[in-house]
């Protein structure tokens, strides 16, 4: 059997390395399930996997796509936990969503929310599963509290605004467009602040204003670089500050003087790892996170969608920051 799929076959900083193939599908052992993928979310990982900079490093060549969501075509004769219809959320690394066609085990997918659409299913695992263990498990979040999302217009950042509201947080939002950032104060920002202004990263002031000359009590970081450097300026007294990712592309170094002068905590985040290191509270984040879209809670939004063939364009849509929430792939 074949399928079309996005392959990554070199290494480069522009996609160079990235083209759609016609690959012949492997028979299915006995505990795998085919899925018919109906649509995938593109994530910033998918970018720098591309270029080599992302942790999970997969093997060359490999498929692009680190979620979607689809039907089960087939099942494997041991298979118990499917069957064939099922609708499915799954995710993917090296051997990705980007495709009509992926094989994954069975203990892998989900069943889908029947609350979300296939394109919001496919969006909505990674993050807000990312968002949950940084809020819940890891950021320890309470009513009342100040809560700073940097990077609030894409998709880890919206979902944690979202979850955020939801858990009795006043919610700060800041990005690099005002016209994107008003998107926010409808999924549950009270306020939103510009990160960037004439003449560099400047934000604390206003963060400051905003929580009663405190600074905020959580700060939710997919951004890094100078965005860290400044949210360390305005975190309150045992604030925890939340290293989630470096879409900005630089590292940040903390100077140590000042966690231990204002008695904050960085905290770093890897949702998946939380999972594997403790399964119990990893199945126990999966059922919370599925609940929540079960009861029309949270919800991703979608601001583009592309065609399996335009998938190359759709990461480097991403890589524009041109977005607000989520982009899709649709599979015809």
């Amino acid at each position: 059997m074949k399928t079309k799929a996005l392959v990554c076959e070199s290494l480069t900083e522009d996609l160079s390395g990235v083209s759609l193939k016609e690959l012949e599908l492997p028979e299915i052992l006995p505990q795998q399930i085919l899925i018919k993928v109906k649509a995938a979310s593109v994530n910033f990982p998918d970018l720098l996997m591309t270029q080599g900079k992302y942790q999970h490093k997969p093997d060359l060549p490999f498929v692009l796509g680190m979620e979607g969501a689809g039907v089960v075509e087939e099942i494997g004769s041991e298979v118990s936990k499917f069957k064939e219809g099922d609708e499915v959320t799954f995710g993917s690394w090296g051997n990705g969503a980007f495709s009509d066609y992926v094989i994954v085990p069975e203990n892998g997918p989900q069943l889908k929310s029947k609350s979300l659409d296939f394109k919001e299913a496919a969006s909505f695992q990674t993050a807000y599963m990312t968002a949950y263990v940084s809020l819940v498990r890891r950021g320890e979040l309470q009513p009342g509290e100040n809560l700073l999302v940097h990077g609030a217009t894409g998709g880890v950042g919206m979902a944690a605004v979202q979850l955020g509201q939801k858990m009795g947080a006043n919610v700060i939002a800041t990005g690099t467009s005002e016209d994107k950032l008003k998107a926010t104060l409808n999924w549950g920002a009270s306020h939103y602040v510009l990160t960037h202004k004439e003449g560099g990263v400047s934000f604390r002031q206003e963060v400051k204003e905003l929580t009663g000359g405190k600074g905020a009590d959580v700060i939710y970081d997919p951004v890094g670089g100078d965005v860290f450097d400044e949210s360390i300026r305005c975190i309150n007294w045992g604030g925890r500050i939340l290293v989630v990712g470096f879409t900005s592309g630089r590292i940040p170094s903390a100077p140590v003087n000042m966690p231990l002068i204002k008695g904050f905590s960085i905290v770093g985040v890897r949702a998946g790892e939380f999972g594997r290191r403790d399964p119990v509270k990893g199945k126990e984040n999966i059922e919370a996170v599925k609940k929540l879209a079960d009861e029309g809670k949270l919800k991703p939004h979608i601001c583009k969608t592309f065609k399996l063939e335009e998938a190359k364009e759709a990461i480097h849509f991403l890589s524009e920051r041109k977005l607000v929430g989520k982009v899709a792939v649709v599979m015809e």
